[in-house]
């Protein structure tokens, strides 16, 4: 499986980070994870294509976590999908669907399948194929909350090799019987046993999705022995009454769920508009839990990296829009070769600030005139007053943290 993160802000956007959305790829399908505005856009911007949704899971009913479904519908609309799409979510969200293409006269020509879940609801598997399963529970937020378990079945044990030539198996049909736990005969009467040539099942890779919540106990039984467990951290410890005011978690309860749950890797998430540097989130976590990552957008994080690298590449440059680097002008400078390091540095003479050039008889003269009438008195330190644009005093920053140099790739 491979996660990719569409989205990682909290109830708004910011110049540098999406409204919550998270795409998990299998096999060539695509489950999306809450649609927040821009979903469908950053799906394109990650490389992946939208006609591979197979189903959409919906945690519950704000606008930041739905209002980018609708977007996403019409385009699969307009693309005359004829596959059928899944998606699952709290009750009502049939009903928000219907009531905005109503509006809109819209009518989807390609088939849906709601699976709705009431609030009363304890435990239910809301999706299955053949070798995956996705279960639910409800979480702890100020309205109806749901949070998902993506599961890959157990996969058979491998075949030993040694063994199985040594009890006679030579044909591929029987090769395949003993991998599925039947027991082969053969042509001489022997009975092969699949239990003395196939190893233990593998158990399957997990991706555990849960936002918006406090800290509870169907946080940790989704999250157990999970691969990968996505949980938000909108605040830090030190705003831990806001987050129960607004039933969502800090860094450190994300940590305690992933330790208490032993999950293999912890990745937060859904941060809060005042956290301009997330890593004050990540320190805080990693006192708990180590093996805590960070969700940067469009960034993949691969369950299996030697089978999956770079099947998902993102179509757009990852760019942190904070870093001043990235800002810098692209000036293009001509190599001289006099000069150390192969360029030629551009030197300007600069015009008196009061100052301008006008033209006398002679063509070859060249006299100043002073640009005001009366001359210009620059105010002393002692007058000088601050803009009420520009205060005199530079505006705090978030503290650099140990962190801030950390890249997980």
């Amino acid at each position: 499986m491979i996660i990719i993160p569409l989205g990682v802000s909290s109830a708004t956007p910011t110049a540098v980070r999406h409204l919550p959305s998270l795409a998990v790829w299998r096999d060539g399908s695509v489950f999306l994870f809450d649609c927040g505005e821009n979903a469908q856009m950053r799906l394109l911007q990650a490389g992946v294509k939208r006609s591979k949704v197979e189903a959409i899971f919906i945690s519950h009913l704000d606008g930041d976590h739905i209002f980018g479904l609708f977007g996403l519908l019409s385009t699969l609309q307009l693309q005359r999908r004829d596959k059928e799409l899944h998606i699952i979510g709290p009750k009502g969200l049939k009903k928000m669907i219907d009531s905005v293409f109503g509006v809109a006269e819209i009518e989807l020509e390609f088939p849906v399948t709601y699976k709705e879940l009431k609030s009363d609801f304890d435990h239910e598997v809301v999706l299955e194929g053949e070798e995956f399963y996705v279960e639910a529970r409800p979480l702890k937020h100020t309205k109806f909350c749901i949070g998902y378990r993506f599961q890959e079945k157990d996969k058979p044990g491998k075949v030993d090799a040694e063994k199985a030539a040594e009890a006679g198996i030579t044909d591929d049909a029987h090769f395949k019987a003993l991998k599925n736990g039947e027991d082969v005969t053969l042509e001489d009467g022997t009975v092969v046993h699949s239990a003395d040539i196939v190893g233990d099942p593998r158990p399957g890779e997990s991706f555990v999705y849960v936002t918006d919540t406090e800290f509870c106990e169907n946080a940790i039984r989704l999250a157990e022995n999970a691969t990968i467990l996505f949980h938000e951290a909108t605040f830090g410890e030190p705003l831990k009454e806001k987050a129960e005011d607004t039933g969502h978690s800090s860094a450190q309860d994300a940590a305690i769920v992933a330790k208490t749950a032993k999950v293999e890797r912890l990745v937060i998430g859904h941060f809060s508009a005042r956290y301009s540097n997330q890593f004050l989130l990540l320190k805080e976590a990693r006192g708990v839990f180590e093996k805590t990552w960070l969700a940067y957008e469009l960034r993949p994080i691969f369950t299996n990296p030697d089978q999956e690298k770079e099947i998902i590449s993102p179509r757009v440059e990852i760019i942190d829009l904070k870093d001043k680097r990235a800002q810098k002008s692209k000036r293009t400078f001509k190599p001289d070769p006099k000069r150390k390091g192969g360029f030629k540095k551009r030197r300007f003479k600069r015009k008196p600030a009061n100052a301008r050039y006008y033209k006398t008889g002679d063509d070859s003269e060249r006299q100043q005139k002073p640009r005001f009438s009366k001359p210009y008195k620059r105010r002393d330190d002692s007058q000088s007053r601050p803009s009420p644009h520009r205060p005199s005093k530079p505006l705090p920053i978030t503290p650099r943290t140990p962190f801030d140099d950390f890249d997980r790739f």
